[in-house]
């Protein structure tokens, strides 16, 4: 196609008009031709550049490897070339644009000519990083604000627990900051809170973080840190504060502070916690007169309870290592036949005196200590195992919420199941409602991996979580169990009987079976029936047992 000289002017005035530059790319000679507002982006006079090797020269060097990569991988794979990338003026300053072509190929598939549009975007740009600052940094301090001061304590906590490590949590107050504030003015206020800003990120390790929490309180994780260290920072902090007054823009300002603090992983295993526990180490310094450093330190029944804690903590170490977890097999039958559908695996762990421990005697605990992850995986081998085994049997195992989010342990079940489907077939996992939205977008991932590999999937505790319509249908589940507190003495409940008719609805509505936990009694079944309940579950049909129900009961315990 020919284009008249005359085209060209009215292209690059239109062009200019929007405030884009057009490019045409002769990738054979490495020649660009220009049209548009070429002065906004190479400056005035004749600045602009006449190949592309020149064009790569002008771009950012933090950017310029993107660049090439995308246009490497547009050519290879035709997928649209769009990006945005920092070009340098004239005058030395970057400008940003928005770059986006198409090539011209020849029969054999190689790129001729790339014609492009570039745009500037300084102004979307320079709102994006106002925004992101707002949404992460302090306004006055510059500090992290209390979001992203949070997040930083989460993943403190995190490598401290992963790799036994220690960490500590300080809370640090400006004494009396309201006086300064009646007494000097905003400004004079504003600058003391800065001031201390900067005294207490000088006071800390490069790799500790501070950040406002908000008005005259900042926080500060201290990482690689245990008790003594904790102390020692902040004592000094509270030295150098009574000692020397801030050194502010509008003269010296004599302040205190009180800090109050707590040690992790020992005491606290949460952002949550180490905030709370740390601002009650706080009002206790202000209590006793503020000007010092008070560290948490756990109540005789949180001593108790902590000692508790650890105990069964190391119960739960030592059946992982001695494999000292056994299952508990509970039917799954079938309303109409009554004929087991699977075994529902429950989880046990042998005492000391050969006595069996319940999982709610266990599992509360070992989510505090970050265990469940190893619990839920040596669970899954089991399972796997027994089904592999028996070929004939279909069981289902409960997965907590934090697995369900796991990468690593859908990794494990993957390894286990891509080359058994006869074994995936035979497996239901469940997930609790509740935990299943509080990160539904993960969860779905999850049960569309699961699903992939030929498992089915349950949303156990149906009804506790109030999950919606639109909720149910992102998750695509097999099977829902709708939460035992509903179905418990259903006959003299008829406001729970409502709920469960509006509960298997919703279920039939998206052809998923239904299961009735915790049925007791033939009434509750016959209800339960009548109402179109695909299966049960409950002492009435079986009671948990470690022995396998599906081989032969041993001879003592028939004599029993």
């Amino acid at each position: 196609m020919t284009v008249e000289p005359s085209d060209v002017t009215r292209i690059s005035a239109i062009l200019a008009a929007a405030g884009d530059v057009g490019y045409e790319w002769n990738l054979v000679t490495d020649a660009v031709a220009w049209v548009g507002d070429c002065a906004a982006l190479f400056g005035p006079g004749r600045h602009r550049v006449a190949s592309g090797d020149g064009f790569n020269g002008r771009i950012n060097a933090e950017d310029l490897p993107g660049r090439l990569k995308a246009l490497d991988r547009y050519y290879r794979t035709r997928e649209p070339y769009d990006l945005e990338y920092r070009v340098r003026r004239p005058d030395g300053s970057f400008c940003w644009v928005h770059d986006r072509a198409q090539a011209e190929f020849s029969h054999d598939g190689r790129p001729l000519l790339l014609r492009g549009v570039l745009r500037r975007i300084d102004r979307r740009k320079a709102y994006e990083t106002r925004l992101e600052l707002s949404a992460n940094f302090d306004d006055l301090t510059g500090q992290f604000n209390r979001a992203r001061l949070r997040d930083a304590l989460q993943q403190s906590i995190t490598h401290a627990m992963r790799y036994s490590g220690t960490g500590g949590f300080l809370l640090i107050d400006v004494d009396r900051l309201g006086e300064v504030n009646d007494a000097y003015g905003y400004a004079t206020a504003d600058a003391v809170i800065v001031a201390a800003a900067q005294r207490i990120e000088r006071a800390v390790g490069a790799s500790d973080t501070v950040g406002r929490i908000g008005g005259d309180v900042f926080g500060v994780t201290l990482d690689q840190c245990g008790e003594k260290e904790l102390d020692a920072v902040a004592n000094a902090l509270v030295a150098q504060f009574r000692d020397e007054p801030l050194r502010t823009s509008l003269g010296p300002v004599p302040v205190t502070v009180s800090i109050g603090g707590v040690s992790y992983p020992e005491y606290v295993k949460t952002p949550t916690e180490a905030i709370g526990k740390a601002e009650a180490a706080l009002a206790e310094a202000k209590r006793l007169g503020q000007n010092r450093f008070v560290r948490y330190r756990m109540s005789e029944a949180e001593q108790a309870d902590h000692r508790r804690m650890l105990k069964v903590g190391e119960s739960v170490k030592r059946a992982l290592k001695r494999d000292e977890l056994v299952l508990a097999y509970q039917p799954v039958v079938d309303a109409g036949t009554a004929g087991v559908r699977f075994h529902e695996c429950l989880l046990r762990i042998v005492r000391s005196d050969g006595g069996l421990a319940s999982a709610g005697e266990f599992i509360p605990v070992a989510e505090r200590l970050g265990m469940t992850r190893l619990i839920d995986r040596r669970v899954l081998e089991m399972v796997v195992e027994e089904l592999a085994r028996t070929p004939d049997i279909t069981l289902a195992m409960n997965i907590s919420g934090i697995t369900a989010t796991d990468r690593a342990w859908l990794r494990t079940l993957v390894a286990l199941l891509r080359d058994a489907p006869a074994v995936a077939r035979r497996l239901v996992i469940e997930i609790t409602e509740t935990a299943a939205i509080q990160d539904l977008e993960e969860t779905a991932r999850f049960v569309a991996s699961a699903r992939d590999l030929g498992c089915k999937v349950a949303l156990d505790d149906f009804g506790a979580g109030y999950i919606s319509f639109r909720h149910l249908k992102s998750l695509t589940v097999d099977i829902v169990k709708i939460d035992g507190s509903f179905v418990r003495g259903l006959p003299a409940r008829p406001d729970n009987l409502v709920f469960i008719r509006s509960l298997i609805s919703l279920a039939q509505s998206f052809g998923l079976e239904t299961v009735a936990e915790c049925v007791e009694d033939a009434a509750d079944a016959a209800l339960l029936r009548r109402e179109g309940i695909t299966m049960l579950q409950g002492w009435h049909f079986g009671r948990p047992t470690t022995h396998r129900p599906w081989l032969p009961m041993p001879l003592a315990e028939l004599a029993e």
